[in-house]
């Protein structure tokens, strides 16, 4: 018999329970406060195999994930502020879309994002993915000017610029379809 994956357990106001892993690879349940430890065990021990292919996941995006050191920031952000510019134009244009302002970062848990305030930020680090990767945060971001949300009408619009965004999206998840 194969040994349980090691799960925290997070109490909090919620409704359902649920699991996830967390940047560093922790598995964690959380559920709601009245659920008792020996439900959450229950929980715990139903779903490993689950966890295991939660985990598997997890591990395959960080693999996948570029490297870098952070002497590289500079250049990244060089390579993003050479780059971007002309593609968020290209995007802005084509959707009819403009953001108010555009910033680049060096964000690590995100590649982009929108206030808002209609400014759009990118991570440099978004530098290290393919040109198709790349258009596809700026339609995602550029989208989130129309829909601030991930509601199926927003993802109807990104589809509209990029019926494939799936398979791109994947690209930065680590993930192939």
């Amino acid at each position: 018999m194969t040994q349980d994956l090691p799960c925290k357990i997070v109490r909090s106001k919620r409704r359902t329970a649920a699991f996830s892993i967390t940047r560093t690879g922790e598995v964690v349940l959380r559920i709601p406060l009245w659920v008792s430890d020996k439900e959450a065990a229950r929980l715990i021990a139903d779903n490993q195999d689950k966890l295991r292919t939660l985990v598997a996941r997890w591990e395959r995006a960080q693999a996948s994930k570029p490297d870098y050191r952070d002497e590289d920031i500079p250049r990244l952000k060089a390579v993003a502020a050479a780059k971007l510019p002309e593609r968020i134009a290209y995007w802005s244009a084509k959707m009819g879309l403009t953001p108010a302002s555009v910033k680049i970062t060096s964000a690590k848990t995100r590649f982009g994002s929108c206030s808002s305030r209609r400014s759009i930020c990118f991570s440099c680090f978004l530098m290290l993915y393919p040109d198709d990767a790349i258009d596809y945060v700026i339609v995602h971001e550029l989208a989130h000017l129309k829909h601030m949300n991930h509601s199926a009408a927003f993802y109807r619009l990104v589809e509209q610029y990029l019926p494939d965004y799936r398979k791109r999206e994947a690209i930065l998840k680590g993930r192939t379809l």
